[in-house]
């Protein structure tokens, strides 16, 4: 048996924090005197003094300070665990699984995702990324409650045309192609195309195109002048806006669009809160 208790801690917390006895046993709806009592027997049981008078508080002594980080810890992960058998009780989900296309804007996923965990702390969100080229893994698309993907028709469930994804045609700004006279197809032939592209479809791309597994790679492969590529606007809008890449000049096709669709798994009843605000976040935000 252990010789403490996490109640007893958590008081010796409370005291610490709120500065006095008498503070703490309000805080905690005791008696003055049993606040002392509980941290009097914590001390004695450890044989060491955890507190002392300073003015009118009560502060850690060393080894309390040293102590009570240690036990912290342990404070916080008990008191998620009661939160997340209240969740049990109340029937709220505590996992919602997220499958989302890699071209999604970053800063807009996380910006949902931040408000998500706001309304829904005890929810985890399990979230997997995948490549616009990929095969979704059966697996992956079978566990999923909500997906972002661009290829709609292959896959069952409740879906959407959610937003366009703007890619544009960009080099480095001392890229040879921006010195040649025009840039027809025979001469962007010279140079290596950049593609965003899994294991699985590399071998389909031309023989003159360089693949890269994540978008950060490619973005990273223009960027070095390894060649160029049609990249998401919204993944290279600051080597834009700096003009370290600059937008090539094509006659035509200097521009496209990706659709992006929200999907959402086949429930047998109706959807829970949970993945109605996720939803209505990737909606509307």
């Amino acid at each position: 048996m252990h010789k403490t208790t996490l109640e007893q801690w958590a008081l010796l917390e409370r005291v610490v924090e709120l500065g006095s006895f008498a503070r703490a046993a309000e805080e905690t709806n005791r008696s003055q005197s049993s606040v002392s009592y509980n941290l009097g027997l914590l001390q004695e049981r450890l044989g060491v003094a955890l507190l002392k008078p300073e003015g009118r508080r009560a502060v850690l002594t060393p080894a309390g300070e040293l102590l009570l980080s240690q036990v912290r810890p342990l404070l916080k992960a008990f008191t998620w665990v009661e939160s997340r058998a209240a969740t049990l009780r109340n029937g709220m989900r505590t996992r919602l699984d997220l499958v989302v296309d890699s071209i999604f804007p970053r800063a807009r996923l996380f910006a949902i995702l931040r408000q998500f965990q706001q309304r829904y702390p005890q929810t985890q969100v399990h979230l997997t990324e995948v490549l616009e080229s990929a095969a979704l893994d059966a697996a992956v698309s079978a566990g999923a409650d909500v997906m972002v993907l661009t290829r709609r028709q292959d896959l069952t469930g409740r879906g959407e045309w959610l937003m366009n994804i703007d890619f544009v045609a960009v080099a480095h700004r001392d890229h040879p192609l921006f010195a040649a006279p025009t840039l027809d197809d025979d001469t962007l032939a010279a140079w290596p195309l950049i593609r965003i592209a899994d294991r699985d479809t590399a071998s389909e791309s031309a023989s003159e195109a360089w693949t890269f597994s994540t978008i950060d790679a490619a973005v990273d492969a223009v960027m070095y002048q390894v060649g160029y590529g049609w990249l998401p606007e919204e993944r290279i809008r600051l080597q834009l806006e700096s003009g370290v890449l600059r937008p090539l000049p094509l006659d035509h096709g200097a521009r496209r669009a990706t659709p992006l669709h929200l999907i959402v798994k086949n429930h047998p009843g109706p959807l829970d809160e949970q993945v109605e605000l996720l939803i209505a976040l990737l909606g509307t935000s």
